[in-house]
């Protein structure tokens, strides 16, 4: 059985600054400034190429980012899993705690152990945490590094039959939204100390996802498994950037051995209804080829 949060809207915590989106050019960051916006909300867009800057590899940038901002969303590019990033996290924690935030919600993906470290720095914080534990995102098909090959009908991955449950970067959005300003009659944050296991309603594999967007578009996209090594090799073929390759190949390998493989209601516990089923994004045009968000 599911129980939805109850909550009011609330204007108090963005009082004393607008809502700071790290990442607000990605996948969930544009669209939780976009949610934000159109509810009225002031928010601040921080990313390498705002005009607030927040670039992850250049930590002067990151406390001006911050002062006189209210909650934070935080993403981290380009994932919690490559080296260091653990450690950006607890300065950037501690830089929050600095700035006195009220408020901070952390994306991070399923299945990682450094995401899961990173979990935890954030709910040390002095600030009201909550964590973002999400699946693979049906937007992954369609605005990113996947997206010119499924458009031309195939998909190739080294990725076998496990079961993966995709979720729409739009719910997302809204769970994020309600973990920067939910509150409840009683006025406490019922989303606080929580780590929500986002995902869509049921598992797919990769190939039944790609088929998902192929029915959309009415042309077929067919999946070929491949091994790393030839993964790499392909990738090289379109000058695909070496760290970036690595970076793949170390999510391919790490996280589709069925840890992941279950779904969760965190999204119905949340907003109050199912999330989105990866048919439905496609069929509502997710299909349509989207620039690569750049953080």
């Amino acid at each position: 059985m599911t129980h939805t949060i109850p909550t009011t809207p609330t204007e108090s915590l963005t009082a004393a600054g607008p809502v700071l989106v790290v990442g607000a050019t990605g996948k969930t960051g544009s669209r939780v400034a976009r949610l934000l916006e159109s509810r009225g909300h002031d928010i601040r867009r921080a990313s390498r190429s705002s005009d607030t800057v927040v670039d992850w590899t250049d930590r002067s940038t990151w406390a001006p980012a911050l002062v006189g901002a209210g909650p934070v969303y935080l993403t981290y590019q380009p994932d919690l899993i490559v080296p260091g990033a653990t450690d950006d996290i607890a300065e950037f924690v501690r830089l929050t705690d600095d700035a006195g935030i009220p408020r901070l919600v952390l994306l991070a993906g399923r299945g990682e152990s450094e995401a899961d470290a990173a979990a935890r720095l954030v709910h040390a914080a002095r600030a009201e945490s909550t964590v973002l534990s999400c699946a693979w995102f049906d937007q992954n098909f369609t605005e990113g590094g996947f997206a010119p090959e499924v458009t031309a009908g195939s998909l190739t991955l080294p990725v076998g039959d496990v079961g993966e449950p995709f979720i729409d970067a739009d719910d997302i959005a809204e769970v994020a939204v309600a973990a920067l300003l939910d509150v409840t009659s009683d006025g406490d944050n019922p989303h606080a100390g929580r780590t929500y296991d986002l995902t869509g309603p049921r598992l797919l594999t990769f190939a039944e996802a790609a088929d998902a967007f192929g029915r959309a578009r009415g042309a077929a996209v067919a999946f070929t498994e491949v091994s790393p090594a030839d993964y790499r090799d392909l990738l090289r073929q379109f000058d695909v950037p070496a760290a970036e390759i690595e970076l793949l190949l170390e999510l391919f390998g790490t996280l589709f051995d069925g840890r992941n493989a279950h779904v969760s209601d965190d999204v119905q516990r949340v907003l109050g209804r199912a999330p989105h089923d990866i048919a439905d994004v496609a069929a509502a045009g997710a299909c349509a080829v989207a620039p690569e968000p750049v953080s």
